[in-house]
């Protein structure tokens, strides 16, 4: 799909190389399981059919999980408003819109092509954004339609999809299969497994890590780019980043597995290993790279501070 979106080469770059390197794993992987199982037929089988699941509901398992739903121009004039002059702008279909009634102030967008892309808005952010930060938010989450974001990540994430069913149904096996069983050459094998399918896991997961914290920074700046106010979407980060903080952790739960799909994580902003291995850069880094966009398009010098 051409847009009016700047074509991001290092972005293209990095997807690549990452799928490249996770089919090279995937492949010593299957050789590995082929080597030490003779038979993972329907392992392999049920991942896929979990991918093609994954793939093609993509949008109303997200939309159903966070309890989006579908709205028209008339019901929400305001948001339709901004989609629509941002997508005349970006030269982009107009994918569906939809409003997630929760207090958590988060966007994001979904859909495995153009024609089944939605973006969803939650009430929160809302009622917390004024109208240019709304724009720089639903700007970010347009870029990441027009660059395919959400069918790579999906595609990326069957590898350890993968890793973990095998691990899953190797542990099980060892567990309920009884001594004889685990004793000697097959409980070696067993463990052998285990440790494979943990390897090709581990990498799988810091390699997609890598390419969805890039992707956001990514989408940040094309976004930025579009609407030409970095300073409106840094201060919606601020805003959404500050709001996260003071909902409850119990109502968090719900949205932490969708984090790769969210504008903002639902996790907190401090460096820290689990921000190392999140799905986000941390707020100050996406604010520093907005500052210097802000800087490159000439725009009044950036006062946001984390």
């Amino acid at each position: 799909m051409r847009t009016r979106f700047r074509p991001d080469r290092q972005l293209s770059a990095r997807m690549l190389l990452t799928v490249l390197l996770l089919g090279l794993v995937y492949a010593a992987f299957v050789a590995a399981l082929i080597v030490l199982l003779k038979s993972v037929f329907w392992v392999v089988v049920i991942a896929g059919g979990l991918l093609a699941a994954q793939y093609w509901f993509s949008d109303r398992i997200a939309l159903r999980a966070m309890r989006g739903q579908i709205v028209t121009p008339t019901q929400q004039p305001r948001l339709h408003g901004i989609i629509d002059r941002l997508c005349a702008t970006a030269d982009m279909p107009k994918p569906r819109v939809a409003v997630a009634d929760t207090d958590l102030p988060n966007a994001f967008a979904t859909g495995r092509s153009t024609r089944r892309a939605v973006v969803c808005v939650t009430t929160g952010l809302l009622r917390r954004l004024d109208t240019s930060e709304l724009e720089g938010v639903l700007a970010h989450e347009l870029s990441h339609i027009a660059h395919r974001d959400v069918a790579v990540m999906t595609v990326a994430s069957f590898l350890g999809v993968l890793a973990g069913l095998v691990a899953r149904f190797t542990f099980d096996s060892q567990l309920f299969g009884g001594r004889q069983r685990n004793e000697g050459y097959g409980g070696l094998l067993i463990m052998a497994v285990i440790a494979v399918s943990a390897a090709v896991y581990a990498v799988s997961f810091l390699l997609i890590r890598v390419l969805s914290r890039y992707r956001e920074l990514a989408a940040d700046r094309a976004g930025a780019t579009l609407t030409g106010r970095p300073s409106e979407l840094a201060s919606a980060l601020i805003k959404v980043s500050d709001g996260i903080r003071r909902i409850p952790t119990r109502d968090l739960r719900a949205a932490t597995a969708f984090n790769a799909f969210l504008f903002a994580p639902t996790l907190g902003s401090r460096v820290s290993l689990a921000t190392l291995l999140s799905t986000h850069p941390t707020l100050q880094q996406r604010l520093d790279r907005l500052g210097a966009i802000s800087i490159e398009l000439g725009e009044a010098a950036p006062r946001w501070d984390s």
